[in-house]
């Protein structure tokens, strides 16, 4: 069942909010892995994977789904997917800052930056890929072949 469109909702402009959204995303996933590997390096982030309960191996598969999944969502190139799919990296990130309290600048870095890259990046998903998209597709299991008409 679809919705209807609220009249909030300007449709002549909301595709360039998307693309805001989605530009400034990617930029975020892109900073977030570029972290890991100039600051902290891979074998850095790894040993902190493991002092923290994770594999230390998960240390390269993290970075480079964050760096490739950016580049994605800035894009364009199925981005709405590539922020649902990047949620439960940021997830298990949350999990080990959790305990560090809201501010992300507190030591050991608090949640609010995790909580909010998930956010953005559900929002993202919901909303579609926006103007200017490489290569953009309607969701896998909702609204594909249907077009939403305005009045």
């Amino acid at each position: 069942m679809n919705a209807p469109v609220s009249s909030a909702v300007d449709p002549s402009s909301a595709p360039y909010g998307v693309f805001l959204l989605r530009a400034a995303l990617g930029t975020m996933w892109i900073a977030h892995a570029l972290m890991k590997y100039v600051l902290f390096t891979i074998a850095g982030f790894g040993g902190f994977l493991a002092t923290v309960g994770f594999p230390a191996e998960l240390a390269w598969p993290v970075f480079l789904a964050e760096l490739i999944g950016g580049v994605l969502i800035l894009t364009g190139v199925y981005a709405r997917h590539v922020a649902l799919l990047l949620i439960p990296v940021m997830a298990a990130a949350s999990t080990v800052h959790i305990g560090n309290r809201w501010i992300f600048s507190n030591a050991g870095g608090g949640w609010e930056y995790p909580a909010f890259l998930i956010v953005a990046s559900f929002a993202l998903w919901l909303l579609g890929d926006g103007a200017f998209a490489l290569r953009s597709r309607p969701l896998w299991f909702v609204g594909a072949g249907r077009r939403v008409v305005t009045a």
